[in-house]
């Protein structure tokens, strides 16, 4: 079902033309209809000559409630703007028109109501000719005009008519498996609890989803869909829905409210935003002003941030980085509405260039202004590569979401920037969504940065083996995701070797000098000499140093049993395998027999022991050792 939003200045007829067309007053409040104006938001669905249905959202034209309107007017398919033919276009026309160009709605039929009221074919003819210049360089320049009388039913089966074949040529919203229900409206029903409604985006809702509403935070499940009363068990994205929450009270939500999917999206307070400045102003737009966003069908307040630019004069466009009081969710894409909130006045609108900034941007950054520039004319391409670049390493579903593209075809335009070189593979998955990618200039200066620590590290150490995994992620500053992926990527590429948790360049090697050379072969000797009983680590720590035992150690040219025993490779191979061989053939060891047969410690004895316990090939049994089974 497509969605029709109305638009026009207070009192041209809006509420009672949707009346005519539907047979429903969309003035709900008791005000409302005291008043004879239009409030807030109403709804009501009309069916079209070729059974189609269609949603109606009827908008306040009055100054005083454009807020209201905003929260309305951005998920339609098309515009109704709505001028009255004995008064013409009139303030709140061109502000409501404003907002269509701005929030780039192009499909649209403007619609000239109260044509029982004029009598002279002249003043028709004037209004026509103003109605046409008003609408020059909008969106909705080439829009039909309808002339009807909503009172008499003059022109409404033409409207009807030309409304079907504006719809007919629009395209359904797509499904990005994402979906999100901004709420405009909340309630309960005696029976049923939270009811919200809103337009339905970017995914379909089914009957029992798990939901969580935005920015509150809160988890429900979804009990009932209805469609303009109709209940359905699952609704597509561009619908009007009616949700019926369990799990969440009505004085929890309030409309700005959104509805989503757990982990689909999360609430920001900055958004980086292309800006158009009306022309129609009178003054220039400064850094940090003041002002009051539109987004979805929330308001917030905030603060602009003007990017490249002092100030920026009436009709002129510019990259705004908006400071946010409370968070809003936003998508990629996403149009809006600036406001100044006092006196209040429509300031222009821009769409969403990336929701979720990584920090406030430097003002005259060339490099942020070059990426905001490619988001703003870069193709679908260049949009996935900022959008990798910002999360610097991320799934193939968190990069397609942040873009706001359709599922399959991000992921075949990524397919083809794997194949490119655009973008690396650091750990491809099973299932192609959830692969770990990474931009290519990006993945080169983390490579970098870890092979240039590493070769640092090797450079002033170069007796020890590897830089322990945590130090080398500490001194790169990544996060853990990246640094496992990345490390890996290394080491299925042979650049590293990961030993346990120690980390080297894969061609680093432990190099002793001749002097080195000379006191490692006196120390041999005495491990020659008495083999099962050779010095221990403080001895030969003493004879050597630490820093050479160690790497005695870590090329395996000594073994360390426990941190105050080390023997030859030579004795601890003949020691276990005695051991393998005793057991084998007495079904038991005790630590006495061992000490008996080789002639040494119980110091050694144990170490021995205990070593082959912790490598898996014994087990102790109170005094007794015994193979272990392997399962």
């Amino acid at each position: 079902m497509h969605i029709v939003g109305t638009a026009g200045h207070v009192d041209h007829g809006k509420s009672t033309l949707v009346t005519a067309l539907t047979g429903t007053n969309p003035d709900r409040l008791k005000e409302e209809r005291e008043r004879e104006m239009t409030i807030d938001l109403g709804f009501a669905s009309l069916t079209l000559p070729n059974g189609d249905k269609v949603g109606i959202i009827d908008v306040p034209g009055h100054r005083d409630f454009i807020g209201n309107m905003l929260a309305g007017i951005g998920g339609i398919d098309a515009a109704l703007l709505i001028i009255a033919a004995d008064e013409g276009v009139s303030a709140q026309t061109r502000e409501h028109l404003a907002i269509l160009d701005l929030l780039h709605i192009t499909r649209g039929l403007i619609v000239l109501t109260k044509l029982d009221l004029v009598t002279d074919p002249d003043w028709l003819e004037l209004v026509e000719l103003e109605v046409r210049d008003t609408l020059k360089g909008t969106s909705l320049e080439d829009a039909p005009v309808v002339k009807v009388s909503a009172r008499t039913g003059t022109g409404i089966p033409e409207l009807l008519e030309k409304l079907q074949e504006l719809l007919e040529n629009t395209p359904t919203k797509p499904d990005l498996g994402r979906p999100r229900l901004p709420v405009d409206r909340v309630f309960t029903l005696t029976g049923f609890g939270t009811v919200v409604t809103g337009t339905l985006l970017d995914g379909s809702l089914a009957v029992g989803d798990e939901v969580v509403s935005l920015p509150e935070g809160l988890s429900g499940r979804v009990r009932g869909l209805q469609n303009h009363n109709q209940k359905l068990q699952k609704l597509a994205p561009g619908a009007r829905a009616a949700v019926n929450l369990v799990g969440i009270e009505k004085n929890q939500l309030a409309r700005g409210s959104v509805i989503a999917k757990p982990g689909a999206y999360t609430p920001t307070t900055l958004l980086d935003i292309h800006f158009r400045y009306l022309p129609n102003l009178s003054f220039d737009l400064r850094h940090n002003t003041q002002v009051k966003i539109y987004i979805g069908s929330a308001e917030a307040s905030g603060q602009v941030r003007l990017l490249g630019k002092e100030l920026l004069k009436p009709g002129e466009q510019a990259f705004l980085q908006m400071r946010l009081a409370n968070p809003v969710v936003a998508a990629r894409g996403d149009r809006l509405i600036i406001r100044l909130p006092s006196p209040a006045e429509t300031l222009g609108g821009g769409v969403v260039l990336e929701p979720h900034p990584a920090r406030l941007h430097k003002r005259f950054s060339e490099s942020v202004l070059q990426n905001l520039e490619g988001l703003l004319s870069g193709g679908e391409a260049e949009v996935l590569l900022q959008a990798l670049k910002a999360l610097r390493a991320a799934s193939s579903e968190a990069v397609i979401a942040k873009t706001g593209l359709e599922q399959q075809s991000g992921l075949m335009l990524l397919d083809r920037l794997i194949s490119e070189g655009s973008i690396v593979q650091l750990q491809p998955a099973k299932d192609a969504v959830r692969n770990m990618l990474i931009e290519a200039g990006t993945w080169q200066q983390v490579r970098g940065d870890l092979l240039k620590t590493l070769a640092e590290f090797h450079a002033q150490s170069p007796l020890k083996p590897g830089l322990p995994r945590e130090a080398l992620r500490a001194a790169c500053k990544l996060p853990p995701l990246l640094f496992d992926a990345a490390l890996e990527k290394l080491r299925t590429d042979q650049e590293v070797l990961l030993q346990g948790a120690l980390t080297a360049l894969a061609n680093h090697r432990i190099v002793f000098t001749a002097d080195q050379k000379e006191k490692i072969a006196g120390l041999m000797q005495r491990f020659n000499e008495n083999p099962y009983s050779p010095p221990d680590a403080a001895e030969a720590s003493a004879q050597i140093g630490t820093p050479l035992l160690e790497a005695l150690v870590a090329t395996g040219e000594l073994v360390q049993a426990s941190p105050q025993v080390v023997f030859s490779p030579q004795a601890y191979t003949e020691m276990s395998a005695w051991v393998k061989a005793h057991i084998e053939d007495r079904g038991s060891l005790t630590l006495a027999e061992f000490r008996d047969h080789f002639g040494t410690s119980r110091k050694y004895a144990a170490a021995l022991l205990e070593h082959l316990d912790t490598a898996g090939v014994t087990l102790r049994k109170g005094d007794i050792r015994v193979l272990k089974q392997v399962q």
